[in-house]
């Protein structure tokens, strides 16, 4: 039986403000290596012995961010899963195991969320190699995190007291029971049988889909017809959106583990943390003498225990302790270590007062590449664009700007109307209001150009696109 990967990348990460936003959620950062959450969880899977493409589940708005960060270390996905909108996971892994048991009937379903952080990858190994035993016996397998300490943070799984008959390394689910208080997780960590819940799981494909279909019915027949009726987008598969807005939102854990006789635990030491917050990176972070976790320009002095995070300016911090600094273009946070839940408070405040910082960064991604702002006051905007080698942005026009654009370096090939024109380094267009108008690179290193919009109006909205290779509206 093959092991088929499926990552569940749907989250938001609000308490990872202002790093992880809306637009570019924490998975899809770089928090602990030099490669993204995302790329650190299939690149663990390359150890695993017959283990298959993975399939990844994400929301529509990071598809070209999901499969850019694939290209980059070469992993080729059995499927891109496209959700229109979030459901929670029991959907999720209702369709990627119809998916699986249409190719694959005995296949295995390795669900594994795209933001966790594990640092023995040996223990992980060894632990899917186990659990994969007793999935090929019909058990649904949850892996238990080995607790380190009374965490109110995460969910506890109680094992039984002895391992099933068969396997030594498997136990029996007794309860799944929810974020305790502190006095009751110490109580859980004294007892010695309970477990961090850690959100992952194994089972056969065909198994799950049985359990589902007689505990969440409606769950099962929703998931069947968003996956019946989706449509392929070019590397992406989209669910259908009518189909998939009627299921009702269930993780794996209320719809089925809580309730299945199937259910099994393989306990697992491996270094692993679900990075819920800013004091969890902290934990897990690689710390100078004075116990800071650095990562950036920063200037430090007589302050311990911190951690410090600049990613576009120079940050001093002097004679502090215990803090949780950090910096981007656009907005500096600063909590104490013990105050970093409260982080997602910042988010409600930027939501409900109609601000964008929640929702993108100053540098905002796209297909062809990104773009950022420099600049701006009444009726002019500036930005910085870099465009890949071989992508075009879409053909278009505006109802209300015209634009400068400026080439920094690279290669630019320009429509305007029926004129088609190439700039290099120095030169510059202009491209009236009105004007159908396309940016392409014809070259084969990075395009860099800056723009200068002007007008009445300068919102993102005002595009009218004729031709998009990307499929945008």
């Amino acid at each position: 039986m093959h092991i088929h990967p499926v990552i569940l990348s749907g989250g938001s990460g609000t308490r990872l403000w202002p790093l992880s936003r809306a637009a570019l959620p924490k998975q899809l950062l770089p928090l602990v290596t030099a490669h993204s959450l995302l790329q650190e969880t299939v690149l663990r899977l390359r150890g695993i012995s017959g283990v298959t493409a993975p399939t990844l589940v994400c929301n529509h708005e990071h598809r070209f961010m999901v499969a850019e960060q694939m290209r980059e270390i070469k992993a080729t996905p059995a499927n891109i899963f496209l959700e229109p909108m979030g459901r929670n996971t029991a959907p999720a892994a209702a369709i990627a195991a119809l998916a699986v048991q249409a190719a694959d009937p005995d296949g295995l379903l390795l669900l594994l969320p795209a933001d966790h952080l594990i640092a023995d990858v040996a223990a992980f190994e060894h632990a899917v190699s186990v659990a994969a035993e007793a999935a090929r016996t019909g058990h649904l397998v949850t892996f238990g995190i080995v607790p380190l300490a009374p965490e109110t943070g995460y969910g506890y799984i109680r094992r039984s007291a002895q391992p099933l008959d068969t396997q030594a390394e498997v136990y029996g689910v007794e309860a799944f029971v929810e974020k305790p208080s502190r006095d009751v997780a110490e109580a859980y960590l004294a007892a010695g049988d309970y477990l961090w819940n850690s959100g992952m799981f194994l089972f056969q494909a065909s198994a799950f889909l049985n359990e589902l279909k007689q505990f969440h019915p409606d769950i099962f027949a929703a998931s069947q017809v968003a996956l019946d009726n989706s449509t392929r987008d070019l590397d992406f598969v989209r669910l259908d959106s009518a189909a998939f807005e009627t299921c009702p939102s269930e993780s794996i854990d209320y719809a089925v583990m809580e309730r299945t006789r199937k259910a099994v635990v393989v306990p697992v030491d491996m270094g692993w943390s679900d990075i819920g917050s800013w004091s969890a990176l902290w934990e897990v972070g690689d710390k100078d003498a004075q116990g800071n976790v650095l990562r950036g320009d920063i200037y430090i002095d007589a302050a311990h225990n911190n951690l410090i995070r600049a990613e576009s300016r120079m940050v001093a911090v002097i004679g502090v302790s215990d803090l949780v600094v950090v910096e981007t273009a656009d907005a500096v946070m600063v909590a104490h270590k013990d105050c970093v839940q409260d982080v997602k408070k910042t988010v409600e405040y930027l939501k409900q007062h109609g601000r964008t910082e929640h929702l993108n960064h100053t540098r905002v991604f796209r297909p062809w590449g990104w773009y950022e702002g420099i600049d701006s006051g009444e009726r002019f905007q500036v930005k910085r664009i870099m465009v890949t080698p071989g992508e075009k942005l879409s053909l278009q026009m505006h109802h209300h700007r015209a634009e400068h654009w400026i080439v920094v370096s690279g290669t630019a090939r320009v429509t305007r109307d029926d004129e088609v024109i190439l700039l290099t380094e120095n030169q510059s267009t202009y491209i009236p209001l009105g004007s159908t108008h396309r940016l392409e690179n014809a070259g084969k290193i990075a395009l860099h150009m800056i723009e200068v919009q002007s007008g009445a109006y300068l919102g993102e909205d005002d595009i009218v696109r004729f031709e998009d290779i990307y499929k945008r509206n």
